[in-house]
């Protein structure tokens, strides 16, 4: 029987010591993100225009889950209620037509709210809002017998329930025609973009032109 020398005994031991020590770093990396994921912090890509010119395709943005409380993942239960949304918060939140994906607009009414829109123009409690990030690609005015997109008659916004729309008015599928969205359905408040792609850029370091979208990188939502 040939028996092991004592150096490589140890040296068998150190590669599995070294081995276990990176195991347990990969485990506990991977817990830590899926933490923060879950509780703290988690990035959204912007795939459509909804909420230009505030979000552009190909930016992508931080979303701070415990801005408005705890919720347990998978279950949705809430531990801990820390605040409601307000008026003006960009929200991500599961689309109440099909849970599966994501959608992100601008709270306009809060619970209790009484929400209606003549030629364009919002009003919150028959007073107008003022929104200066509102933009609108469509100089039609469509009645509301065709359409709740530019007229929607006054509509109440039910207890634990938000009404939310895209900053381009035109060209966003929102609570003008699907109604609420719950409390129980949000992800979190966006806050701040750290990375901007431009498709259809170019190589040059001009902001409005590269693919890279320098001068968004960085910038905090409100």
């Amino acid at each position: 029987m040939a028996l092991k020398s004592q150096t490589e005994v140890e040296t068998k031991h150190r590669k599995k010591s070294t081995l276990r020590e990176y195991t347990e770093a990969i485990i506990v990396a991977a817990l830590l993100a899926l933490f923060i994921r879950a509780f703290v912090v988690q990035a959204f890509k912007i795939p459509s225009g909804s909420m230009k010119s505030t979000l552009l395709v190909g930016d992508h943005i931080l979303v701070n889950k415990f801005v408005y409380g705890i919720r347990l993942p998978i279950w949705n239960t809430e531990l801990v209620h820390l605040s409601n949304p307000k008026r003006g918060d960009i929200i991500v939140f599961q689309y109440p037509v099909d849970p599966s994906k994501d959608f992100i607009k601008r709270v306009v009414g809060i619970p209790g709210d009484t929400v209606r829109i003549q030629n364009k123009k919002v009003f919150v409690n028959d007073q107008p809002l003022e929104e200066p990030y509102a933009i609108h690609s469509d100089n039609r005015i469509l009645p509301a017998s065709i359409s709740t997109r530019d007229n929607m008659a006054p509509i109440t916004v039910p207890p634990g329930h938000l009404f939310v729309m895209g900053d381009n008015r035109d060209e966003s599928h929102d609570s003008r025609f699907w109604k609420f969205v719950s409390f129980n359905d949000l992800r979190g408040k966006a806050f701040i973009i750290y990375w901007s792609w431009n498709r259809d850029g170019v190589m040059t370091w001009s902001p409005s032109l590269s693919y890279v979208r320098w001068n968004r990188i960085g910038k905090l939502l409100n």
